[in-house]
């Protein structure tokens, strides 16, 4: 795994990395999407608050008109804190037409395993779920074999401190969690300023929030590759098997 692939319990064929797929991720852009400079990718993820608390419809009608002017073959969309429209709408998958919303579930995209959840212990308006009890059944759903885990929120102790605040702010519940799975690739948002990317021995951590200390878009979208599972089937299946 790279940032621009690695699991120890799973093993990648070499072939695979030739068909990497490239994951564009990026998050807390309040309102201020058209502003990103957004690289070319197979899949695109946005962690969250892409509305300033949920204020304005067209806002929200502009931010789908631009998913859908993007190149990306897959977009996935997980709401923040900000977004009350989601929280609020019967049917919240609904209210974006250009991308895949997820909200507590799991897609997979080229064989690879992915589930997404907007859940913060306490940073309202939207998606708060301050109980550690009920967010430990909520990620107790998260199944064993997920290769991208993608969340609103940081985990505690990993790129989760804003700045000269000296205060890690990340979920604990949701440390457990991701050590307990263990996936390739743990991609979220919400702490403005903790922006940046850190490998540890089972997992490559990305805090993609573009929003800075300005109000003003100040990072850029996180690229990423993966080796895509359907790439190293076919890759397996094609090889010459040894005879006995």
């Amino acid at each position: 795994m790279n940032s621009e692939t690695k699991k120890s319990r799973r093993t990648t064929h070499p072939n695979a990395l030739k068909e990497a797929l490239r994951i564009v991720v990026m998050g807390d852009t309040h309102e201020l999407h058209q502003s990103v400079d957004t690289p070319d990718g197979d899949l695109l993820i946005h962690v969250g608050d892409f509305t300033m608390f949920s204020r304005s419809q067209s806002a929200l009608a502009d931010f789908d008109h631009w998913l859908g002017e993007l190149p990306h073959r897959w977009r996935l969309v997980v709401p923040g804190n900000h977004e009350r429209f989601f929280e609020a709408a019967s049917d919240p998958r609904r209210l974006l037409a250009n991308a895949k919303v997820l909200i507590n579930e799991a897609v997979e995209i080229e064989g690879l395993p992915i589930w997404g959840s907007p859940v913060t212990p306490g940073f309202g308006p939207a998606f708060v779920m301050a109980n550690p009890a009920d967010r430990r059944r909520l990620y107790a759903q998260i199944p064993d074999d997920t290769d991208i885990l993608v969340t609103h929120g940081p985990p505690l102790g990993i790129l989760d401190q804003p700045p000269s605040s000296g205060v890690h702010i990340g979920d604990p519940v949701l440390l457990d969690a991701v050590r307990r799975v263990r996936p390739m690739l743990h991609v979220f948002g919400h702490v403005h300023g903790a922006y940046g990317v850190v490998q540890t021995e089972d997992t490559l951590f990305a805090n993609a929030a573009l929003l800075g200390s300005g109000g003003g878009i100040e990072h850029q979208p996180i690229v990423l590759r993966l080796p895509q599972k359907s790439a190293m089937r076919r890759s397996e299946s094609s090889s010459p098997k040894e005879r006995s």
